[in-house]
C-alpha cells in the first residue's frame, strides 16, 4: 500500500493529454474502495468497469481495487484529490472531515421512509447540488450508490429507545452519528468495520448501526444475539472522480463513461435491494440472531425519541436544507 507522503509523485500530469486516437494506450481509471468484492459497492465497481470497457471501445481501462488494497478509509479522499486515484465511493458519512458536512443529511434518523422517498434527494436537485459543490475541492460527484437502510443489533433486545441506554455502539465516523446515539442513551465507539466483529468479541462495545448485507459479510449475526429491523437510518455511498482528470478526457469518453456510471448506479441500487433482502433470510435461517421487525408504535417511540438530533446538527447542515429534503421526501411520498 502507497502511503500518502508519496502521492505527489503519482499525479495525473500524463493522464491528462492521452489521446484517444486508434491504436492510443487505453486511459487507466483507478477505482479504489474499502469493501469487498462481493458487496454492492463491490459488484457495482465491477459492473462500471465492464460496461466502461464496452461503452468506450476500450479506450478506458478501469482498474478497480477493492478491501482497501490501495488505501484505506481515511486516506482514499486525500488520495483522489492528489491524483494517486482516479475514482473512490466513500460513504457520505466521510465528507464531514472534507469540509462538505452537508453529506451529513444522510445520517439523520428516520429521514427516508422508503426507498420512493430516498430517489427525491438523490436522484433530485437537492443530490445534483450536493455533488457539485464538491468542485471547488477538485472532485467531480457522479452518482449516489445504495447500501442500504440499517439495523440495529446488540447484546440484549432493542425494541423501545429506553433499551438502548447505556449500551456502547460502534458508529462510522459522523457528527449526526453522535448526536443520534447520545439522544438514545448510547456511548458512541468509531470503529472501522472490518474491526467490528472482533471488538464485539472481546466486548469492546455491545453493538452496532449497519444494513443487513454489511452484518452478514462481516459476519456480525454471529456475535449478536438481537436485531431490530428498524431501517432507521440510510448507509449510502457518492461515487466521485478527480475533477482534473475528469475534465482532461475527451468528450466523447467522458460521455460513454456517463453512461457507463449511470447503468451502474441503477444497478448497484438493485443489488443492494436484493443482497440485503437475501442477507435478512440467510441470517435468520442460521438461527443465531433473533431478528424483531419494529412496529409501528415502536417506530414512532424511537422518531420521537431522535427528533432532538435535528436541532442538533441544524447548525451543522441548515435548516433550511433540512426543510427542503423533508418537502421533496414529503411530495415523493404522497
Amino acid at each position: 500500500m502507497k502511503t500518502l507522503g508519496t502521492l505527489a509523485a503519482v499525479m495525473l500530469l500524463g493522464l491528462m493529454g492521452l489521446s484517444s486516437a486508434p491504436g492510443a494506450e487505453p486511459i487507466k481509471l483507478r477505482f479504489s474502495h474499502v469493501v469487498a468484492p462481493d458487496t454492492p459497492k463491490g459488484k457495482g465497481a465491477e459492473e462500471f468497469r465492464r460496461l466502461a470497457t464496452l461503452y468506450t471501445n476500450g479506450k478506458v481501462e478501469v482498474e478497480v481495487y477493492p478491501s482497501s488494497k490501495l488505501y484505506r478509509d481515511l486516506e482514499e479522499l486525500e488520495a483522489l484529490q492528489l491524483g494517486a486515484v482516479e475514482m473512490v465511493a466513500p460513504s457520505l458519512a466521510k465528507f464531514g472531515p472534507l469540509g462538505a458536512k452537508e453529506f451529513e443529511l444522510f445520517d439523520l434518523p428516520y429521514l427516508f421512509s422508503d426507498r420512493a422517498a430516498l430517489r427525491a434527494v438523490t436522484q433530485g436537485p437537492i443530490g445534483k447540488a450536493l455533488l457539485q459543490g464538491l468542485e471547488s475541492k477538485g472532485i467531480r460527484g457522479l452518482a449516489f450508490w445504495d447500501n442500504g437502510f440499517k439495523l440495529m443489533s446488540a447484546s440484549r433486545p432493542l425494541r423501545g429507545p429506553e433499551d438502548l441506554a447505556g449500551l456502547r455502539m460502534r458508529i462510522q465516523p459522523s457528527r449526526v452519528l453522535q448526536a443520534q446515539m447520545r439522544a438514545l442513551g448510547v456511548v458512541p465507539q468509531v470503529i472501522p468495520l472490518p474491526e467490528v466483529r472482533q471488538a464485539l468479541q472481546m466486548e469492546m462495545i455491545d453493538g452496532t448501526e449497519n444494513p443487513p448485507s454489511n452484518m452478514l459479510v462481516q459476519r456480525l449475526h454471529d456475535v449478536q444475539s438481537h436485531a431490530t429491523i428498524s431501517n432507521h437510518g440510510y448507509l449510502g455511498y457518492a461515487v466521485i472522480v478527480n475533477k482534473a482528470f475528469w475534465d482532461g478526457l475527451p468528450s466523447d469518453v467522458r460521455r460513454a463513461l456517463e453512461r457507463a456510471m449511470d447503468e451502474a448506479t441503477a444497478y448497484t441500487n438493485a443489488v443492494a435491494e436484493a443482497d440485503n433482502e437475501r442477507a435478512l433470510t440467510i441470517m435468520r435461517a442460521a438461527g443465531q440472531t433473533q431478528f424483531h421487525q419494529q412496529t409501528a408504535a415502536e417506530r414512532d417511540a424511537w422518531i420521537a425519541a431522535l427528533e432532538p438530533v435535528y436541532a442538533d446538527v441544524a447548525a451543522r447542515i441548515g435548516w433550511d436544507r433540512i426543510e427542503a429534503i423533508r418537502s421533496a421526501v414529503t411530495r415523493a411520498t404522497q
